[in-house]
């Protein structure tokens, strides 16, 4: 799986132009895919709101386990983010602390620039019309 890394997001403002300014190569759609991917799961999206939310900046697994899943199952999907390049981790005794990848977010937003796409509340709501 490729990886957004402080090193790709050195290259340039991001792995990859924004999406409207030209066709992705091969390499940049298999990169902006496996984030994609590894955010398209509910589950990891609350889990990577709450490390990016949380006061500190870095989150305790302990801090932020509870997400309607059992313990191991959100241990395997902080290591789907982690391989995915979205989080970093040390381990502190017997504690995991997450944050977020640097320059993760900038290079997800660059990438989306000038796309338009704001969810609409059909998007969000089943409910919706």
């Amino acid at each position: 799986m490729p990886k957004l890394n402080a090193a790709s997001l050195q290259a340039g403002p991001a792995c990859c132009p924004p999406i409207t300014t030209a066709a992705l190569s091969e390499q940049a759609a298999e990169t902006m895919a496996a984030l994609f991917k590894a955010l398209s799961d509910p589950v990891r999206l609350r889990l990577l709101s709450r490390v990016a939310s949380h006061p500190s900046g870095e989150a305790c697994v302990c801090d932020i386990a509870d997400v309607g899943v059992s313990q191991p199952t959100v241990s395997h999907h902080l290591k789907k983010l982690r391989e995915a390049g979205l989080l970093t981790s040390d381990r502190r005794g017997t504690w995991i602390y997450y944050r977020l990848a640097p320059g993760v977010l900038t290079a997800l937003g660059a990438f989306l620039m000038g796309t338009g796409l704001v969810p609409s509340a059909s998007m969000t709501d089943p409910q919706a019309p």
